[in-house]
C-alpha cells in the first residue's frame, strides 16, 4: 500500500493478509523519526536491500519483534525462530525461565538471497501444487 500516513487505520491494526503498507524515507533519519512517533515498538521490520551496512545499521538501531531482510513472509514459517513483540506487544509469560526469556528479547532474523527467487512459492500456483505434493513426499 502505498502514500501512507502515520494516521491511516493499515497502521495501527495488525495486518493478515497480503498487504504491507510502504512509507518512504530520503535519510536513517527519517526511519527513525516517523518509528519514535509510533505509540510502541514495531511487531516487525522488513529491510529489502542487499548492503549489508544498511542491513546491520537497521538492525542495530531499530527495536522491534523480529522481521527479514529481503524477505517479509518465510520467517513466520520457520519454527526455530521465536514470535512476539517488544513492550506492549511483548507481554506474556513472566515467571521462572519463562520470565527470564520474555524480558531478554531474541530478536530473530531470516535474510533471503535476491540472485536467486524460486517461482515455485508465488500464485498462481495451478499445476505447481502437484509438484509440491510429489516433492514434498520425497523429504
Amino acid at each position: 500500500m502505498r502514500d501512507v500516513s502515520l494516521d491511516d487505520k493499515s497502521m495501527s491494526e495488525e495486518i493478515f493478509g497480503p498487504l504491507l503498507p510502504i512509507l518512504d524515507y530520503t535519510s536513517f533519519e527519517d526511519i527513525y523519526s516517523v518509528i519514535a512517533q509510533l505509540p510502541q515498538h514495531p511487531l516487525a521490520c522488513y529491510i529489502f536491500s542487499e548492503d549489508k551496512s544498511i542491513q546491520q545499521e537497521l538492525i542495530s538501531n531499530i527495536q522491534f519483534g523480529g522481521g527479514c531482510i529481503n524477505n517479509c513472509v518465510f520467517r513466520m514459517g520457520n519454527s526455530h525462530l521465536p514470535f512476539g513483540g517488544v513492550g506492549e506487544s511483548g507481554i506474556g509469560s513472566y515467571h521462572g525461565v519463562d520470565g527470564f526469556e520474555r524480558f531478554s528479547h531474541k530478536k530473530s532474523m531470516l535474510k533471503s538471497a535476491t540472485w536467486i527467487d524460486n517461482k515455485l512459492l508465488y500464485a498462481p500456483y495451478g499445476n505447481k501444487i502437484k509438484l509440491l505434493r510429489l516433492l514434498m513426499k520425497w523429504f
